[in-house]
């Protein structure tokens, strides 16, 4: 299973880089990686996310591409780290959901 991050400008690397490609969403920071979900099996996009949220440092973001408006991932993450990221929606559907993810503390 590979998960990309596609950084707004225009770079994109399996989790954990960045390293050519082009971003196609549009949305966003050129510093802010997009973690593109939308592809991934339902049964593992959580704990994917939940991945790449542990890298973020404070002050950064990173913008979550969803097929369907997250809820129950930001439910669960409040619930597990109670604070620790700011949520702003860029875009909400009807195809895509784009969340940005700011890392408070």
């Amino acid at each position: 299973m590979d998960i990309t991050i596609e950084s707004d400008a225009g770079t994109t690397a399996p989790s954990g880089g960045c390293a050519g490609g082009t971003c196609t969403c549009g949305k966003g920071d050129p510093a802010t990686p997009v973690l593109d979900v939308r592809a991934l099996p339902a049964s593992v996009r959580h704990a994917a996310i939940h991945g790449a949220l542990g890298a973020v440092p404070v002050d950064g973001a990173i913008v979550l591409a969803a097929p369907h408006d997250p809820l129950p991932l930001l439910a669960e993450l409040e619930a597990q780290q109670p604070g620790a990221f700011g949520i702003a929606y860029d875009e909400r559907g009807p195809e895509t959901w784009l969340v940005r993810l700011t890392r408070q503390r």
